[in-house]
């Protein structure tokens, strides 16, 4: 900041006044021109001091920035948004929408089960998959029935292969066949 001073004028001080014609007045009036001019001038330099100090101090603290962040908290920053505007002679942007589908997640389907209960009958590829499996036996003294067969007919001749366990038993089933079981304990795939 430049000041622009006024060229310097005689002094006309009293004996043992002040710089700025303050202090006791030994008998010659103080003109109230240089009164004036020092509040004038003083006022602004004051004023001036302030401001400079005020500036040095931020200034200060900008470059140390590592005291004042240890003295004090982080607050929340100020967020600025930028808003562009478009003439009113441009032609307006064009609007892009752009359609995302999500992709189902993969999972795996259930299939045929690996172990089933020991009463029903299955169709061995749809209702249980084809493997060897094994039973602990009959649920009861009347014993463990099982049965392979061709188709769901229940006639005789669908009969591949058929058995009554009164303990543990094992049965091999391929893909396409019938198995029916009664008043066995659970079935579990072995193999």
């Amino acid at each position: 900041m430049t000041f622009h001073q006024p060229p310097p004028q005689p002094e006309h001080r009293p004996q043992g006044a002040g710089p700025f014609g303050l202090g006791a007045p030994t008998g010659h009036a103080q003109p109230a021109r240089g009164r004036r001019r020092w509040l004038k001038y003083g006022a602004v330099a004051l004023v001036s001091l302030l401001i400079g100090a005020g500036i040095g101090a931020g200034g200060d603290a900008a470059e140390t920035g590592k005291a004042t962040a240890a003295d004090t908290k982080a607050g929340p920053r100020p967020v600025v948004t930028v808003t562009e505007t478009a003439a009113a002679d441009a032609e307006p942007a064009p609007t892009v929408t752009e359609t995302v589908t999500a992709k189902p997640k993969k999972t795996k389907k259930p299939g045929p089960a690996t172990s089933f209960s020991g009463e029903g009958e299955f169709v061995v590829g749809e209702d249980i998959k084809p493997g060897t499996y094994k039973t602990a036996g009959p649920e009861d003294e009347l014993g463990c029935y099982w049965e392979r067969a061709k188709n769901a007919s229940g006639e005789f001749k669908a009969i591949i292969a058929n058995n009554n366990l009164n303990g543990p038993g094992r049965v091999t089933l391929n893909k396409g066949e019938y198995f029916r079981t009664n008043r066995c304990q659970e079935w579990k795939r072995v193999g």
